[in-house]
């Protein structure tokens, strides 16, 4: 069974409104929410916050529909770049799981792909993508294991936002050819929640095939985990096989003693 996962709750100030998101994902059927702290250092005053901890949310987490066990709800920061000045990783970076970057040029997108240590790249929802994504820095984003996010809860809210979504959505679609896409919400309220399914049928829109559109709530989102967690750490995990031998060199491998009995008999 897949586990569905929406990287981008906005976080709020009113900790029942945000309860109620949290306890909708889990009914709709996510085993794993991300609390999106958004930062726009160009705005005055505007400092990193120290992320709340979720105990203080729920004294007992909802189950997630389907599932025996209770959501998991992680922390995440969002940094909406207009200058390369705005994105200074520091000690408050590491506060969150994962680390995302909204850049607002072409050249700040070029700098997020390739150096920028990150999880994920934002795409814009609420206005015309002010660039072309050009498939070098695409393509090197996706080898470094960054992915990319596009949101629905703004296409929900406005006509205008749905053009802006689908439009910038599938532009990069184009590039990238569908290849580490993750789709969340940006719910700020719960009605902006859509079920897992209903979004994979969404991700058709977007031009994803299905089995990308399914990835995009499912695993490339655990991908994006893993990938938090290796840039935490400052290490990988390796996976190591056994390959298995071909007969012919379990022949050649096995004793002459043996052979000599095959042969004889």
């Amino acid at each position: 069974m897949s586990v569905f996962m929406d990287l981008n709750i906005i976080s709020s100030n009113d900790k029942n409104r945000l309860k109620s998101i949290i306890e909708t994902a889990a009914h709709l059927g996510y085993s794993t929410v991300a609390i999106n702290y958004v930062v726009e250092p160009q705005k005055k005053k505007q400092e990193i916050p120290k992320p709340q901890s979720v105990s203080d949310i729920f004294d007992k987490f909802p189950i997630v529909q389907g599932k025996s066990s209770p959501i998991k709800v992680l922390n995440r920061l969002t940094i909406i770049a207009s200058d390369a000045s705005h994105f200074r990783p520091t000690n408050e970076y590491k506060s969150f799981d994962l680390v995302a970057v909204h850049p607002k040029t072409e050249k700040l997108f070029h700098a997020a792909c390739m150096t920028f240590d990150v999880d994920i790249i934002c795409i814009a929802v609420a206005e015309k993508q002010p660039f072309h994504f050009k498939r070098a820095p695409v393509n090197g984003a996706i080898d470094r294991g960054v992915f990319f996010e596009t949101c629905y809860a703004a296409a929900i809210r406005d006509t205008t936002l749905r053009r802006y979504t689908i439009a910038n959505a599938i532009s990069l679609m184009e590039v990238c050819k569908g290849k580490n896409i993750i789709v969340s919400s940006g719910a700020e309220r719960p009605l902006e929640l859509r079920g897992p399914y209903d979004i994979a049928n969404l991700g058709l829109m977007f031009s994803l095939s299905e089995g990308d559109a399914k990835a995009a709530v499912s695993t490339n989102c655990r991908s994006v985990l893993l990938h938090g967690e290796t840039r935490a750490t400052a290490s990988g995990v390796v996976y190591t096989m056994k390959k298995p031998k071909t007969p012919q060199k379990q022949e050649e491998e096995s004793p002459v003693s043996k052979k000599a009995k095959t042969e004889s008999a």
